[in-house]
């Protein structure tokens, strides 16, 4: 369950439209696939750097993280890409549900995102991962929730 602290904090954070810090950045690169890259590299600049705040405290969290579960913590939220939500609009889905398309969308954010992955050619651990599945998904969802 997400809290309220952590949805203010996202909500904050999704102001901003600074990029990633280079180093990030290349911390990213090299631990994705092309495929998954390319689809790193579409999302919105405030999920970008949401999934390398993730996936650092995932990997601090999962100190024997397997490169497939890293990949899995950067993108973990891939699958919002497909809403095309803005900040306020994300904030509404959140509170009122999946009660149009893009809504729903948003909500099936997981799911979504899985799909993209299988077709991207990631490994089935960061699949499971992106799903909420396997004997990573509690430190993940430690790490987003904070």
């Amino acid at each position: 369950m997400t809290s309220l602290g952590h949805l203010a904090r996202r909500f904050r954070g999704s102001l901003s439209r600074n990029e990633p810090a280079p180093t990030d950045v290349e911390w990213v690169r090299a631990a994705l696939s092309e495929g998954e890259w390319m689809l790193w590299s579409r999302m919105a600049v405030q999920d970008r750097r949401h999934s390398i705040e993730v996936a650092r405290r995932f990997v601090a969290l999962r100190a024997a993280a397997t490169p497939a579960e890293t990949a899995g913590a950067l993108l973990h939220d891939v699958g919002k890409q497909a809403a095309g939500l803005g900040t306020c609009s994300r904030v509404l889905a959140t509170v009122v549900g999946a009660r149009t398309e893009r809504f729903r969308q948003y909500h099936d954010h997981e799911a979504i995102g899985a799909a993209m992955l299988v077709e991207a050619g990631s490994d089935p651990a960061t699949v499971d991962l992106v799903q909420g599945r396997g004997s990573a998904a509690a430190d993940l969802r430690a790490a987003d929730d904070v």
